[in-house]
């Protein structure tokens, strides 16, 4: 954006430059076509006056004389003709112009009474000569013309000197342009591009971030403390939520504890079959009811993120999570495999994030893969860090499932009636977020969910 606004400034500036040197430099270049036509013309005239008694007593020398001093000295050529256009008299032996267009254009408008010049304007490129006319007699009598054919590169070379003095000044005011430009921009759209790192903090999950509202023209300060107010008001609802969420997950567990134990009380007398399974029922939606609210409880507190973080061996807790789940697999006809790696992976990610992760995708691998299935634990290195794989080939999910497996309270539509709350992945996603990894839901071939934990190498790793 500060390219754009520089660009669009300095586009400004170079139309104002050309606006006003185009002018100018025109300008210039008549005023010194102007200054040449009167100098010439005045040389024209008085040859014009020195030649008419020389041509009506046809008595040259004198005026030959005059006009080779005057080439000698200025370089200008000079020629004088008569009344039918002959060349009577010129400023060099071999001189004869009249057979040039441009000359004999003058000639014929001097022998008509009037004074004659160039009509065309003294540009840096030009290097055609100079013609100017002027008619010799007197009371309205034309006996001939006083023509001189001035070089023009001296004068065009003025000219272009002018011109180049004149870019050269545009070219300083234009790299003043672009610092004042560059400034400007970086004044102006300061307060945007820390609007735009607090608002991308923000969606990371700081709502701690800030941004200075002292800087910057005044409709970016007022923008920034409404951006500060709306911040500190979504920080101060979400803190809220969590806190209400933890303290009532927390204070229904002792109720639900307590409504458990007299349930099971309930069920020491009973003889009935249909009693013996509704109670049955009960304690098993009881210990469901519990699950969730241990689910809640754990997510508040994991989003809260106030994490300590801690250099991991990410094979070794694998390995852990791999011997404590073998039981349930094994209980439910599931092959449970750990892949070593070569080498220790040391991880940097929140203290439990990596165990709790893996106890979340295991225990759903091992609850929707079915019987007759093969779960694989596996940690890399890969990426620069670490990563652990858990592949199963049960059933899978679809494209569009894998997205939604990470919203609150989502269940599949096959797994309805699985015991589950749907906040197992959830969890695991502020985990890994918070420990600055990644969750990857991707599909297994042929069949089949490869979860994918990656966390960061500690620095010195």
């Amino acid at each position: 954006m500060r390219v754009r606004l520089v660009g669009t400034y300095l586009v400004l500036l170079l139309l104002v430059l050309a606006a006003l040197e185009v002018p100018l430099a025109m300008t210039l270049a008549a005023r010194d076509t102007q200054r040449l036509v009167a100098d010439r013309l005045a040389d024209a005239t008085r040859f014009a006056t020195l030649a008419e008694p020389a041509l009506r007593a046809n008595d040259t020398k004198e005026m030959t004389d005059e006009l080779m001093r005057y080439d000698e000295l200025y370089g200008i050529a000079a020629l004088v003709v008569d009344q039918d256009a002959h060349q009577v008299v010129s400023s060099r032996v071999d001189l004869n112009l009249l057979g040039n267009a441009d000359v004999q254009r003058q000639v014929h408008r001097a022998l008509e009474g009037r004074e004659a010049s160039d009509d065309g304007t003294v540009w840096p490129w030009r290097t055609e000569p100079f013609v100017v006319a002027a008619p010799v007699g007197r009371g309205g009598e034309v006996i001939g013309a006083v023509v001189t054919i001035s070089p023009t590169r001296h004068r065009a070379n003025a000219v272009g000197t002018a011109w180049s003095v004149l870019a050269g000044g545009g070219l300083i005011v234009l790299f003043a342009g672009i610092v004042a430009a560059y400034s400007l921009a970086r004044w102006t759209l300061r307060p945007v591009a820390e609007l735009d790192a607090a608002a991308h903090e923000l969606g990371a999950g700081d709502y701690a971030a800030r941004v200075p509202a002292a800087d910057g023209p005044p409709e970016l300060r007022r923008l920034g403390t409404a951006f500060n107010e709306m911040a500190a008001t979504v920080a101060d609802s979400l803190e809220r939520q969590r806190a209400f969420v933890s303290n009532a997950s927390h204070q229904l567990r002792n109720p639900l504890t307590a409504l458990r134990l007299r349930v099971e009380d309930l069920g020491a007398d009973l003889t009935d079959p249909d009693a013996v399974e509704g109670h049955k029922l009960a304690l098993e939606e009881a210990e469901r009811l519990g699950e969730v609210l241990d689910s809640l409880l754990a997510l508040a507190r994991a989003e809260r993120g106030r994490f300590e973080l801690a250099d991991i061996d990410a094979g070794e807790v694998a390995w852990a999570r791999v011997v404590a789940w073998q039981p349930v697999a094994t209980k439910k006809q599931i092959t449970l495999r750990y892949v070593r790696p070569p080498r220790p992976l040391r991880a940097r990610a929140v203290t439990t994030a990596i165990d709790q992760a893996l106890d979340a995708l295991i225990d759903n691998a091992v609850k929707f893969s079915g019987p007759g299935a093969t779960v694989t634990v596996r940690p890399t290195a890969d990426e620069g860090g670490v990563a652990v794989h858990v592949i199963d080939n049960g059933p899978g999910l679809t494209e569009q499932q894998r997205e939604l497996a990470t919203v609150r309270f989502w269940r599949a539509p096959d797994a309805q009636n699985v015991d589950g709350s749907g906040l197992g992945l959830p969890i695991v996603a502020v985990l890994v977020d918070a420990s600055g990894g990644r969750l990857d839901l991707l599909p297994n071939d042929p069949t089949g969910l490869h979860a994918r934990l990656w966390f960061p190498s500690p620095p010195q790793a």
